[in-house]
């Protein structure tokens, strides 16, 4: 399980100074929203002792013993009035200013995430495959979804929350050494006992944040693992299994929840025992200073909903310690994430190719996934000794502008990474890969793939309709250039009999689709997108019933006629017709030839052939 959660482990710091303005930089649009939301903040923090200071004139100047006395009920009634108004008008303004406060905050924060989200994935977006590679599709997703919201908690309750109570304290403090120093001094005797018990729940409260984050992401991975693998689940009669191991991690989440709700459950009665015995002191003192002439009983009851409005920010800011660790950790990784640097760079001064014949050419090229040592000797690289683990070895080839080329060899040959250099997902380590002539690397990879066109054994289809699914958002493609290209390819039949013909929703990965009709799509897809290039991976027609099989063997050659096309292919006896036939090995060509001549050479292609032959003949019999 310990790749589940590799990243949530480590929480960080409740602040970075470093993070802090990165994050910042974010907020910087709008600065003069955060100012007034500032001012707001000033404002609700002296409207917020408002009502406490006017109960105090109330009671002192309109309904005290002592008034009634002094200037009698009728003038005390008189002056309850005004001041009555006043303090239900602070009341509204009160709330006025939190609503004002609370909208722009959350307005600023939702931006300001709006702009980092949109920036970590066109970041994303532009990362070579490399990285895709080695990143799982799910922690991408946190980055992008779970880190951001972390991010807006801390913005709209985190930072803005923390000025406020901090303000708050201040501001409270001042009012109630104004009211009277004595009893203020007595109040600050509990900050010792306050200042221990925020410290050690601080501590306690952090590492039941962390197990619970470590479970919980163990908990997402097993998810993402079982739904996305649930049919093999299912053909395995698993669920058992899978259940029960489901119940012990969620069992283990609810005991690191149960740990956090103690810790919780502890820390408020705590706090709440020391404002109480807090108030218990400041009346037995209040009362007597009363007794002896020294304190009025407006001045006593304002400090005591002083005190209630001194340690609300003081709780508050301990429970806003988790929002701020979660944060700087979540900016931790998405900033981790913005500063990943694209393996494939762009060159500085590009070539630009508005129209190719269609020429490849590999000049000696030498391709790992790992890096490695690429500067490796290459007789200590060709045998392992040093250098990366090369997939392909000095390959050499020539593919004419309107050939047609299929390449053929065993698992893990390199037929596949051929196609992915030609595309551009990857650069190779030495040698060059030319496209009419200009080395790959000096154009712009959307330049290539502009000329490029490839058709997946098990094309991907987005969530959409049959149309969008053809232009995949080119505004170019209009409707017309789309039902052509689907006449092209034989895929209007299919469509036409769907309830909606080219509007009819498609599901992700195209789940209502077979898996021929998927692989017309893509045909489609491909000749509206009309590339020079056609690459053709692993098998388009494999799994499929006869019928289907014709169409997209139709729909392939109309596809190869006036283009490159370069074929992986496993089924040797459907490749019998192209042009030339390339034969890896090993990383290396071992034979190129027609399939008469490979046959006639005896050579690997020959094994390959006679092996499926023998097979296709064991099977019929």
């Amino acid at each position: 399980m310990a790749g589940y959660f590799h990243e949530d482990e480590v929480l960080g710091k409740a602040y970075d100074a470093k993070l802090m303005r990165r994050l910042s930089s974010y907020l910087g649009p709008y600065r003069g929203l955060l100012a007034l939301s500032v001012a707001l903040i000033v404002g609700m923090s002296f409207a917020q002792i408002a009502p406490a200071l006017l109960q105090k004139f109330i009671i002192d100047e309109s309904i005290g013993p002592a008034v009634a006395r002094r200037i009698g009920v009728e003038e005390g009634i008189s002056r309850l009035l005004p001041l009555g108004l006043l303090y239900v008008g602070v009341l509204l303004g009160t709330a006025a200013i939190r609503y004002g406060q609370n909208v722009l905050t959350a307005y600023v924060g939702q931006r300001a995430m709006y702009d980092l989200r949109v920036a970590l994935f066109r970041h994303v977006e532009w990362l070579s495959l490399t990285f895709f590679d080695r990143n799982p599709v799910g922690r991408l997703m946190t980055r992008l979804t779970n880190d951001i919201d972390a991010l807006i908690d801390m913005v709209q309750r985190g930072v803005v929350s923390i000025i406020s109570d901090l303000f708050m304290l201040v501001v409270v403090a001042g009012a109630m050494a104004l009211l009277d120093w004595r009893l203020t001094l007595v109040t600050f005797v509990s900050m010792p006992i306050v200042v221990l018990l925020t410290g050690y729940f601080r501590r306690v409260m952090r590492e039941s944040f962390r197990a619970i984050r470590i479970r919980l992401a163990r908990i997402n991975a097993y998810l993402n693992e079982n739904i996305t693998g649930m049919s093999v689940v299912q053909l395995f009669a698993r669920e058992r299994a899978a259940f029960r191991q489901f119940d012990d991690l969620n069992r283990d989440l609810l005991v690191a929840n149960r740990g956090q709700i103690r810790v919780m459950s502890a820390f408020h009665p705590s706090i709440t025992l020391t404002r109480q015995v807090t108030s218990a002191l400041l009346f037995g003192i209040g009362a007597l200073l009363i007794q002896n002439g020294e304190l009025t009983l407006g001045t006593l009851l304002a400090f005591w909903q002083l005190v209630d409005r001194f340690f609300f920010p003081i709780q508050d800011l301990a429970e806003k310690y988790n929002i701020l660790q979660a944060a700087m950790a979540s900016s931790e990784r998405i900033f981790r994430l913005m500063d990943t640097a694209a393996t494939i760079k762009e060159p500085a001064h590009p070539v630009h190719l508005e129209h190719v014949r269609g020429e490849i050419a590999f000049d000696h090229v030498w391709f790992a996934y790992n890096s490695g040592r690429a500067d490796a000797p290459t007789e200590a690289a060709a045998d392992g000794r040093g250098g990366p683990d090369w997939v392909l070895r000095d390959v050499d080839m020539r593919i004419g502008a309107g050939e047609s080329v299929a390449i053929v060899g065993a698992t893990g040959a390199g037929k596949t990474s051929i196609i992915s250099l030609i595309s551009r997902f990857y650069d190779v380590q030495r040698g060059t890969i030319r496209l009419d002539g200009v080395d790959l690397r000096d154009m712009l990879q959307a330049d290539v793939r502009r000329h490029v066109g490839v058709v997946l054994q098990d094309p991907f289809i987005f969530a959409g309709t049959i149309a969008s699914n053809i232009r995949l958002g080119d505004p170019g493609i209009d409707d017309e250039r789309v039902r052509a290209a689907a006449r092209f390819v034989n895929a209007e039949a299919f469509i036409q009999k769907l309830p909606q013909g080219y509007d009819t929703p498609v599901t992700e990965r195209g789940s209502t689709l077979s898996v021929g009709q998927k692989q017309l799509l893509a045909f489609a897809r491909a000749i509206a997108f009309n590339p020079e290039i056609l690459l053709v991976l692993d098998e388009a027609t494999s799994s499929v019933d006869t019928e289907t099989e014709r169409l997209i063997q139709d729909a392939l050659a109309k596809l190869m006629i006036g283009r490159t096309s370069i074929i992986i292919a496993h089924r040797l006896s459907t490749i019998q017709n192209v042009d030339r036939i390339i034969v890896l090995h090993k990383g290396r060509v071992a034979e190129a030839g027609t399939h008469r001549e490979l046959l006639a050479e005896r050579g690997v292609y020959h094994r390959l052939y006679e092996l499926q032959y023998r097979a296709a003949e064991v099977a019929g019999a």
